[in-house]
């Protein structure tokens, strides 16, 4: 039998912060001592469904044999090697696959280490194309409020400004230009208005904007909001028509989530650029890449820098390269399609909770569930509860919602939609 570490949680409670944790009263922590498939083993001897694919990026489950023999192959060649000046067969292949299942017309790849750094990126390349065509005065971003695009600065500043976590901030961060939330939801035509509105913020704004940013189809952390295709579509032919560039943040919704490969393709567009990260190694360690087309590769290296001013030290790091070459394959091979349409089959059951007086809205989208409440979940209390059905979700604001591995079962996704409708019914939230 396997023998596992003790885990010290005392000790984690003093000394280590976790994801939005205060360092004075904070959240329980509860060991984990491994992992299998959709499970995830406490150190009490629980076993929990996850409905959270770790932050929705364990598309695949957790030890897939496959994306653990390609993490022991490339460990025992080459772990890492710096990407300045050197290159090698995993990173190249991982940006032909890239290439190959992205909008056609990106075909430029930078590596980055993290969904945040490969926003920054992003923004970068935004603003330095414009620095080099000459048009320094198209210095500001434009985006939708609800959006969330990660915690680091410049990430932060195009987060939702009023009700985000990131909020507090306000006066640090670069002003940038936003415009109301999609108010059209993912079945609907927007209105006339929304759409006027939209086009009088490129009117009054586009001369200074480099780029419009925004998840697209689905808002996620910044509200869970599903909106219409027809949104995004009217969206990119303002870029077009303003001379904005376009940037969509697939960190989230990317690699089949949506029910799509990639959720721009629901209203058949392509950006300027595109974030992409989460699932790309199927969920075993940090990596995440930001594309681009040749106009914005080429124009922002006629500059006078020349080159585009980025270069993380793990960047095309080998041994992430090669998982997530093999978490794309297994994607591929395995009618990724077939399984979230069967997911998204079994999230039906959610629509349970909406005979509850307490829920605001049931919707679903892909391998996306979200149940919406009249008030802000208790963490803590909420947990405590799902632990005891042997789920295990992770809430925020008013939002319970799932985003589970695509191999879990149907069985399994009825539990975790059954341990929700329980936790609202009997008031433990």
């Amino acid at each position: 039998m396997d023998t596992f570490t003790a885990i010290d949680k005392e000790f984690d409670k003093k000394h280590i912060w976790h994801p939005y944790t205060s360092m004075l009263n904070p959240l329980p922590s509860y060991g984990v001592t491994h992992t299998s498939e959709n499970k995830i083993y406490l150190d009490t001897g629980d076993v929990l469904i996850d409905g959270m694919a770790s932050w929705w990026s364990a598309i695949h489950g957790y030890n897939h044999p496959k994306l653990v023999a390609s993490i022991h192959k490339q460990a025992s060649t080459m772990s890492h090697v710096m990407f300045g000046g050197i290159t090698h067969a995993p990173a190249i292949e991982l940006c032909k696959k890239l290439i190959s299942i992205t909008p056609k017309t990106l075909d430029r790849v930078f590596l980055a280490d993290s969904g945040s750094v490969s926003v920054e990126v992003a923004i970068k390349m935004a603003l330095q194309y414009w620095i080099s065509k000459g048009h320094k005065g198209k210095n500001k971003l434009m985006t939708a409020q609800k959006g969330y695009h990660g915690d680091t600065f410049a990430a932060m500043s195009v987060c939702d400004p009023v009700n985000s976590m990131h909020s507090m901030y306000q006066g640090f961060l670069p002003e940038h230009i936003f415009v109301a939330a999609p108010k059209a939801k993912f079945d609907e035509q927007p209105s006339q208005q929304e759409l006027d509105s939209l086009e009088q913020a490129f009117l009054e704004h586009h001369q200074h904007v480099a780029a419009f940013i925004i998840e697209p189809i689905v808002q996620n952390a910044g509200g869970m909001n599903f909106y219409s295709p027809s949104y995004l579509a009217k969206v990119r032919q303002l870029c077009n028509k303003y001379d904005v560039l376009l940037i969509l943040d697939e960190i989230a919704t990317g690699f089949g989530r949506t029910g799509k490969m990639f959720a721009c393709e629901h209203a058949g567009i392509a950006p300027d650029i595109m974030c992409i990260g989460k699932a790309l190694t199927g969920g075993t360690m940090t990596l995440s890449a930001t594309l681009t087309n040749e106009k914005v590769a080429v124009g922002l290296s006629e500059g006078e820098a020349g080159v585009l001013m980025h270069g993380p030290t793990f960047m095309g790091n080998p041994l992430a390269c090669a998982v997530a070459n093999a978490s794309i394959d297994l994607l591929l091979e395995n009618n990724w399609q077939a399984h979230i349409n069967r997911v998204n089959l079994a999230m039906a059951e959610l629509k349970r909770c909406e005979s509850l007086t307490s829920v605001v809205n049931v919707r679903i989208l892909g391998a996306i569930g979200v149940v919406e409440v009249d008030k802000a979940v208790d963490v803590a209390k909420i947990q405590r509860f799902f632990i005891s059905k042997g789920v295990w979700i992770r809430p925020f604001g008013k939002l319970i919602y799932i985003m589970p591995p695509y191999i879990s079962s149907t069985e399994d996704i009825h539990k975790l939609a059954d341990a929700i409708y329980h936790a609202i019914d009997k008031q433990q939230y």
